[in-house]
């Protein structure tokens, strides 16, 4: 396997497309993939789910014991710091339609907000800090190595209009608050995360995380490596299975292109069945159950979800692996490619309230057009309502009546 400093770059040859500037005349090859997304938009937003209809029940409002005054904090300073013009940028209704427009791709098609970018150093630091606040240690260390690294293809390309470490767009949605919930999306290349805040509850999906490379050995950023972890959990567990165990978990001995259909080589998407504008993706069930897993092996399991539910902050990640533990033997993981050092692969795990999605991918930056270690694509979902904390909005509107301006139970 090629380091990524031995692949030339791709298509030096053609126009820039901006990072920072909306970008309205789409080449006709790209007009073609993002065409059927925003057609998706039409459909109501309820959430993925496997068959025809969601799972009910599973989301249920209630209180954690998890503080999330840091992060109502850290929203109010960056709100206070900002102008008005800023601020009505910034500021969307919780149920606005632009929490689905997040895409992963460096190009600005969709983004809305405030880029950071264009904040003032100081401003900028409270915006990170929002995220500080909301992702685990090694989350968040795993987010600015993203934002870094793109930063880093600026130079190498020397197309600094498409990439850079801070053409990343921030969003609130609902006013911050005790009471009401709200939420805050950051929008940019292969870092797209979603969180909504009902009470002390937190909802932190769908969040993708990407690089491209994700590993690097010199120059300032010499040490830098992203997805280890998330990679090496996935081996493990494959490697734990035994040789039938195994044939049920593979549904495909290679992602080489030479041995895919088309559909699962889209230049966006790769193998994943639940990225951006999938919002209400059928994704049925495939692979191995928990329940037909030894049970050091079921702890595997749930470690590799771990490492995915850990990019947010302790509390609420603990949170959430006591609902995904409830729901480990229904939990199904599925395996394509390699299983060895090295090589390309593809691996998921869904269940009813969480699906995982990593996968290699070929260069897009860079000259290699077959899937490698060098290209990560990794995704967050929580299945059946749980994206954007649906089912939680429905459930707090249910239960507050807000026709008064204010936070008061319906009487019954």
């Amino acid at each position: 396997m090629k380091h990524w400093t031995e692949f030339g770059l791709r298509n030096r040859n053609r126009p820039p497309l901006s990072a920072r500037e909306r970008v309205t005349e789409i080449p006709a090859g790209l007009a073609a993939r993002v065409a059927p997304r925003q057609k998706l938009l039409a459909d109501p937003l309820e959430g993925v789910r496997a068959g025809d209809g969601l799972q009910p029940g599973l989301y249920p409002l209630h209180a954690t014991g998890v503080s999330t005054q840091p992060m109502l904090d850290a929203a109010l300073a960056l709100l206070n710091a900002l102008d008005e013009e800023q601020r009505n940028r910034l500021c969307f209704p919780i149920d606005a339609d632009e929490w689905r427009t997040w895409l992963n791709i460096h190009i600005n098609l969709f983004r809305h907000g405030v880029m950071l970018e264009d904040l003032p150093p100081a401003t900028r630091e409270l915006a990170i800090a929002l995220m500080r606040a909301t992702l685990s240690a090694r989350g968040f260390q795993q987010a600015r190595d993203i934002m870094r690294i793109n930063g880093l293809l600026a130079a190498l390309t020397k197309r600094p209009d498409e990439f850079g470490e801070w053409p990343y767009f921030l969003s609130f949605f609902g006013q911050p608050s005790k009471e009401e919930p709200w939420g805050w999306q950051l929008d940019g290349h292969h870092l797209n995360i979603n969180c909504v805040i009902i009470g002390d509850q937190m909802v932190m999906t769908p969040t993708f995380m990407g690089s491209e490379p994700c590993s690097i050995d010199a120059g300032p950023m010499a040490g830098t490596h992203v997805f280890a972890q998330e990679e090496r959990a996935g081996l493990d567990m494959i490697r734990s299975l035994e040789e039938q165990q195994a044939a049920t978990a593979i549904l495909r001995p290679s992602i080489h292109p030479d041995d895919l259909p088309e559909d699962m080589q889209h230049p966006f998407d790769g193998r994943m069945v639940g990225g951006a504008f999938k919002d209400n993706a059928r994704i049925d069930y495939e692979g191995i159950r928990g329940g037909d897993l030894s049970d050091a092996q079921r702890r595997l399991l749930v470690s590799l979800i771990g490492t995915y539910v850990g990019w947010s902050r302790d509390g609420h990640a603990g949170v959430k692996m006591q609902h995904v533990q409830e729901h480990i033997d229904e939990t199904c993981f599925s395996w394509m490619g390699a299983t060895g050092d090295g090589g390309p692969f593809y691996y998921r795990v869904h269940s009813p309230v969480v699906l995982i999605e990593f996968d290699h991918h070929p260069g897009v930056v860079f000259e290699n057009k077959v899937p490698s270690p060098h290209h990560v694509h990794s995704l967050v979902r929580a299945p059946n309502g749980g994206d954007y904390g649906i089912d939680l909005l429905r459930q707090h509107h249910e239960r507050y009546d807000h026709s008064h301006g204010d936070h008061r139970p319906h009487r019954h």
